[in-house]
C-alpha cells in the first residue's frame, strides 16, 4: 500500500464515481480502478461495491476508508510542519459556520483576522449543523462554528467562545410594543415565525417559547423561512413574531423595516456559540489564532467564555507534549 493509493479510495470514496475519482487524482480511469483493484487484492477484502449506476462503499471499505482518512490528515500534517518551521500559521484554514451566525459574525472578523495573521488564508464554507459536521468528521473542514452541542461525537472537541442572547422581534403595531418588558408567559402566547426544518436556531427558539412541536395551525404554521433574512421580512410584514439572535441585531433589517427588537432579560434565552475541531487536528495555534481575534471583536452584545488570546481547550491542545 503506497499514498498514491491511499488517495484514489479517498476520491473514489467522495465522487462515487470511478470517473470523476480519476479527473480529481489527475490519472485515467483505467489506471486508477486497476491500482485499487490491486489493493483490494493484496489486502484480501473488497472496499466498493460497483454497478452500471453507482458505487457503494462496503462495510469493511467504511472501516479502512476510516483510518486511510487519518492518514492522509497526517500526511497534510508533516507537510504542514515543514511549512511550520518557517511560519507556524501560514496556510488555509478551513472554517464552517451555521448560516444564522456567519452573515453578521464574519464580517467582524475577517479584516482583522487578514491584518494580524497575513499568512492565515481562511477558507469559509456556510451550512446546516449536520451537514458540517458531516464535513469535520470527513475531513473537509478544520473547524465548524455551531450553536449545538456535539457531545456525541466522541472524535471532535468544542470550545466554547461566547453566549449569544435572544431578541424578541415583531411588527411596529404588535400589542407587545406597549409592554416595558417581555415575560416568559408572553413568549407562549405571540404567534411565531420559525425558519424551516434542519436549522438548529427552531429548535433553540422553540426551546425558549416552551414549544414541544411547531405550531400545526393558522396561517403561522406554514411560514417555513429559508433564512433569518426572510423571516424578518415576514415580521415586518405582520406575518408574527420570532427570536433573533443578538449579533444579527446589528444587520441592515433594522432600519426603517417596521420591526421591532426587544432584549428577552430571561435566563434560558440564549444560544452558545462553540468552535468545534477534530481531536486529531494538528494545527491548533491556527484554531487558537482563528478563537482569539474572533473574541477580540465580538460587540458588546454577546457574552465572552473565554480571555480573547487563547480559549482553554485550544491552548490546552496546542501546549507541547
Amino acid at each position: 500500500m503506497n499514498l498514491r493509493e491511499i488517495q484514489y479510495i479517498l476520491a473514489v470514496a467522495d465522487e462515487r464515481h470511478f470517473g470523476k475519482a480519476a479527473e480529481r487524482c489527475f490519472v485515467s480511469q483505467p489506471t486508477l480502478s486497476g491500482q485499487i483493484k490491486k489493493l483490494e487484492e493484496e489486502l484480501g477484502v473488497i472496499l466498493f461495491e460497483r454497478t452500471n449506476r453507482s458505487v457503494e462503499i462496503t462495510p469493511i471499505g467504511q472501516s479502512i476508508l476510516h483510518h486511510a482518512r487519518l492518514l492522509q490528515e497526517q500526511v497534510d500534517a508533516i507537510e504542514q510542519v515543514a511549512r511550520a518551521h518557517q511560519d507556524p500559521l501560514e496556510g488555509p484554514l478551513r472554517i464552517g459556520a451555521i448560516p444564522t451566525l456567519s452573515p453578521y459574525l464574519m464580517p467582524l472578523i475577517l479584516v482583522p483576522l487578514k491584518r494580524q495573521y497575513p499568512q492565515l488564508r481562511l477558507v469559509l464554507s456556510e451550512e446546516l449543523t449536520e451537514p458540517l459536521i458531516a464535513r469535520l468528521q470527513h475531513h473537509d473542514l478544520d473547524a465548524a462554528l455551531l450553536a449545538t452541542p456535539v457531545d456525541d461525537q466522541p472524535d471532535l472537541v468544542q470550545a466554547p467562545l461566547f453566549d449569544e442572547s435572544f431578541w424578541l422581534a415583531h411588527p411596529r403595531d404588535h400589542p407587545l410594543y406597549y409592554k416595558d418588558e417581555i415575560s416568559a408567559q408572553d413568549l407562549t402566547e405571540i404567534d411565531l415565525l420559525l425558519l424551516a426544518e434542519g436549522h438548529c436556531l427552531t429548535h433553540q427558539v422553540m426551546e425558549v417559547c416552551h414549544l414541544s412541536e411547531r405550531p400545526q395551525r393558522g396561517e403561522m404554521a406554514d411560514l417555513r423561512a429559508a433564512s433569518l433574512e426572510t423571516l424578518l421580512q415576514l415580521v415586518g410584514a405582520g406575518f408574527g413574531c420570532t427570536l433573533v439572535p443578538a449579533l444579527a441585531i446589528r444587520g441592515g433589517w433594522m432600519t426603517d423595516s417596521g420591526i421591532i427588537a426587544r432584549p428577552l432579560h430571561l435566563p434560558d434565552a440564549f444560544r452558545r456559540i462553540s468552535l468545534v475541531y477534530r481531536r486529531s487536528f494538528p494545527r491548533p495555534q491556527a484554531l487558537a489564532a482563528f478563537a482569539g481575534v474572533l473574541l477580540a471583536h465580538l460587540p458588546n452584545t454577546v457574552r465572552r467564555l473565554a480571555v480573547p488570546e487563547v480559549p482553554l481547550a485550544l491552548a490546552k491542545t496546542a501546549m507541547p507534549a
